[in-house]
């Protein structure tokens, strides 16, 4: 009886812890070519708003995450972004990114900012415009049968008085960021 409960409860957890991981989901994407029909899901920091449907479609992103009410600015907002895999290595990713960047602000400052996500390798960048506008990017690496690349951003003003805050909320989904493949739910 008692290895009957244990099973039970085992089934229920995993069931439950499941289920969880599915409510997380932030946005997904329909079967491409070879890549398979993928999922990003990630807990929300408290106080900020999901969206992958209104104001992330106007964009042109997957995903964004905001405080308050939406302004239409970039600054203090998590952008999701997810992309065919198409450079050999994140390092590759990063690198192209700061490239371009330095490219379009000489004067600007790139940071490398260490991501220990325990679910995909990831690497980020701070980097501090000559436009006192500062950027932080993460890029992960699902693995390659995902057939994806993912990164987060989010700007602010140097200087904000909630960047320290800004900066950790960040880094925390980041860091808590989970590639899943989609299975689009079956309609009753």
């Amino acid at each position: 009886m008692r290895r009957v409960l244990a099973l039970t409860l085992s089934v229920v957890c995993t069931y439950a812890m499941a289920a969880q991981a599915s409510d997380d989901i932030l946005a997904h994407g329909m079967r491409d070519g070879d890549a398979p029909a993928w999922a990003v899901a990630v807990v929300s920091p408290p106080g900020w708003t999901r969206d992958c449907c209104t104001y992330a479609k106007a964009i042109g992103v997957d995903a964004v995450l905001y405080q308050g009410e939406w302004t239409g600015k970039p600054e203090r907002v998590m952008v999701l972004n997810t992309w065919p895999r198409e450079l050999p290595t994140l390092a590759d990713e990063v690198a192209a990114d700061r490239k371009q960047y330095l490219q379009r602000d000489p004067k600007g400052h790139a940071t490398d900012i260490h991501i220990g996500n325990p679910n995909m390798p990831c690497a980020g960048v701070l980097y501090q415009g000559s436009d006192r506008i500062d950027d932080a990017v993460v890029f992960c690496d699902p693995g390659k049968e995902s057939g994806i690349r993912l990164s987060w951003s989010m700007s602010f003003a140097d200087g904000d008085a909630e960047q320290r805050a800004l900066l950790e909320a960040f880094m925390q989904v980041a860091t808590d960021t989970r590639y899943e493949r989609y299975v689009e739910a079956t309609k009753r």
